[in-house]
């Protein structure tokens, strides 16, 4: 039989049906149910860590400028130095001063906005490096 005589076949037409895009739907629905969940807390984590960066950065910065001043200050911005805006945005960090004597300070951030919800809340260091809550750090 010569090739071309043969009778064309038309193609069956490819597609999805509506069950098998309905399956990928739910599949794709438990997947984000059990993904997003972690990203949060991966998020929540990320931002305290920032924070930790910046309260241990100001921490040195007043040990510095109690070397310089023989007093610690009361403000970042006496520090010359400023709170990076993804970190305003999640904390408030506040420098609380002990006359002494010995003269000490504590850093507190504060969460703020969907940080609040963090376990960890409220973190604290003060002049002898003692941080608070310590499982948080």
């Amino acid at each position: 039989m010569n090739p071309c005589s043969r009778p064309r076949r038309t193609p069956a037409i490819a597609g999805f049906t509506l069950i098998e895009l309905m399956i990928t739907v739910a599949i794709v629905a438990i997947l984000a149910s059990v993904a997003y969940p972690s990203y949060v807390q991966y998020v929540l984590r990320s931002n305290r860590a920032a924070a930790q960066g910046v309260m241990t950065d100001l921490a040195s910065r007043q040990h510095q400028f109690f070397v310089d001043t023989r007093a610690y200050s009361g403000t970042v911005a006496g520090l010359r130095t400023s709170v990076p805006a993804d970190v305003a945005a999640n904390y408030t960090i506040t420098i609380a001063l002990d006359a002494g004597p010995p003269a000490g300070f504590t850093l507190t951030a504060t969460p703020q906005g969907k940080q609040a919800s963090e376990a960890c809340g409220t973190l604290t260091i003060d002049e002898a490096g003692a941080k608070a809550p310590a499982d948080c750090w």
